[in-house]
């Protein structure tokens, strides 16, 4: 038997990883960050843990990220970038429709929060785990929240909403609670299922519409 084969699984790894650099040592960084910091909490994972995951080792995560702050960074844009990437597809559905694409928002946001694994927002997750909101990490949420109602104020406006500030903080609001019910009630509970008939009822009232459905 050859002097790789006879390693063990996480030996095998290590080896693996000190001949991994570079793009493909940070895609597997990333990755296993992403399965890690999701499921578990940023701050209850080490770096340690995170190399392991990956199959590489600790020479090479510091290589590409100076520390475990900057990782979380990275983690959180790779996030950001999944989220918004559910909104548009959620919107792209109905285009032109800008009543419908609110509608299909809740009605595929119910979905993903109701699958077994589902752990809620990772931005909410990361903010309570960093109390100073001065923290980057928490900057960040406030700009991914941001990003997204201003996101809903332009399609509550195109909707012809008599309030669309209004409208916009409502479906916000009941967005941030399928995030918090998903983890204190469980995915796919009541709540969620709600969501989208409720949010229903909030566009056709402020947009003098029948609620579909």
């Amino acid at each position: 038997m050859s002097d790789s084969k006879a390693l063990k699984p996480a030996e095998a790894r290590r080896a693996r990883g000190a001949q991994t650099a570079g793009p493909q040592a940070q895609q597997h960084l990333l990755r296993a960050a992403d399965e890690l910091f999701y499921r578990e909490g940023v701050r209850a994972v080490g770096v340690d843990a995170v190399v392991e995951r990956a199959g590489v080792n600790k020479m090479s995560l510091y290589r590409q990220f100076s520390s475990k702050d900057e990782l979380v960074m990275a983690y959180l844009e790779q996030k950001d970038k999944q989220f918004f990437g559910y909104v548009e597809k959620s919107f792209a559905k109905h285009p032109g429709e800008p009543a419908k694409q609110l509608q299909q928002y809740f009605d595929d946001l119910a979905v993903r929060a109701s699958i077994d694994d589902y752990r809620g927002c990772p931005f909410v997750n990361v903010s309570v785990e960093f109390p100073d909101a001065t923290h980057p990490a928490r900057q960040f949420v406030f700009r991914n929240k941001e990003r997204l109602m201003a996101r809903l104020l332009k399609l509550t406006t195109a909707a012809g909403a008599d309030d669309p500030v209004t409208l916009a903080n409502g479906l916000g609001l009941m967005i941030e609670g399928v995030y918090a019910a998903s983890q204190t009630y469980g995915p796919g509970c009541g709540p969620i299922l709600a969501a989208p008939k409720l949010a229903a009822q909030l566009i056709a009232a402020a947009c003098g519409a029948t609620p579909a459905g």
